[in-house]
């Protein structure tokens, strides 16, 4: 089975991302700081056709409810002009990509998430007459230790947390707390393990793996998607996906067989057009 960087397959990947689509769906953004902008719609995939084969994918992008696309990215460096570049480049794709199947112009919002090593943030990159705006959230504004003890207190009471608070658990490896971030990783998702909601605990150990992707230890990386495939939810999943692709490649087949049915009937007719034709041609010859 053919996998992705990290060691996880593509088939995986898939069923952890209809988890997290099932998490964001319908949510607000007012978690990360952002204020003002439209409810999550649904999460979208983030390949989009390249003309380079080794240009990375974009970390998150999400179809907000006024249709607009979120590109929502993870960095932890003050390299803002190389990155505002990759932005550049990952924008022009969807845009291309949108256009293509939709011959429409889709406005596009850039959000990017700064882990607790980023200070500061610079928010444009100002090319003459092109001009790119991003907004900056920086996590090392929010007090990580704080979000999880709440957190980790609920969850010890039997209480779930919230689809807010569940997105803020995602992020609180990223944010400033008192641990390094590979053990912040760990806790919360060994905390994640402990919620009595199979689902829940889907859904914030495939956000951590998603959002924590560029910075998590690979060994341990490995350990949990092992345990993920143990998750009653996400075997449920896997039984989805399976259904819909073979409700898929059926509804393929039937339109394929159809296509055919109909240049049959089409050949048939044209043959008989063409028999009748020349068989008036010949009468009114020897007329």
């Amino acid at each position: 089975m053919e996998t992705i960087p990290g060691g996880i397959s593509h088939h995986a990947k898939d069923i952890l991302f209809k988890s997290l689509s099932a998490l964001y769906q319908n949510q607000a953004l007012d978690v990360y700081g952002l204020h003002g902008l439209p409810r999550i719609k649904a999460l979208l995939p983030t390949e989009f056709p390249s003309v380079r084969a080794d240009e990375r994918r974009a970390d998150t992008v999400f179809l907000l409810e006024d249709d607009s696309i979120l590109l929502l990215e993870y960095e932890s460096n003050e390299r803002f002009l190389d990155n505002h570049l990759k932005y550049l480049d990952y924008a022009c794709r969807i845009l291309h990509t949108y256009y293509q199947q939709e011959k429409r112009i889709r406005p596009i919002r850039i959000v990017v998430i700064y882990t607790s090593d980023v200070t500061s943030a610079r928010e444009q990159l100002d090319a003459g007459d092109v001009l790119l705006s991003s907004k900056a959230v920086l996590l090392g504004e929010f007090n990580g230790d704080a979000i999880f003890h709440a957190i980790e207190e609920k969850v010890h009471n039997g209480e779930p947390p919230t689809p807010e608070e569940t997105m803020k658990l995602i992020l609180v490896p990223l944010m400033h707390t008192r641990f390094d971030r590979q053990t912040m990783i760990e806790k919360t998702i060994e905390l994640a393990k402990t919620i009595d909601d199979e689902p829940k605990q889907l859904h914030i150990i495939a956000g951590v793996l998603t959002t924590t992707d560029k910075f998590i230890d690979r060994s341990y990386a490995e350990k949990v998607k092992e345990w993920i495939k143990m998750n009653k939810v996400f075997r449920l999943l896997v039984e989805e996906l399976e259904q819909e692709r073979e409700e898929m490649l059926k509804k393929v087949m039937q339109e394929k067989e159809r296509a055919v049915q109909q240049a049959l009937q089409e050949k048939e007719q044209a043959i008989k057009q063409t028999e009748k034709t020349e068989g008036h041609r010949n009468r009114q010859k020897f007329a």
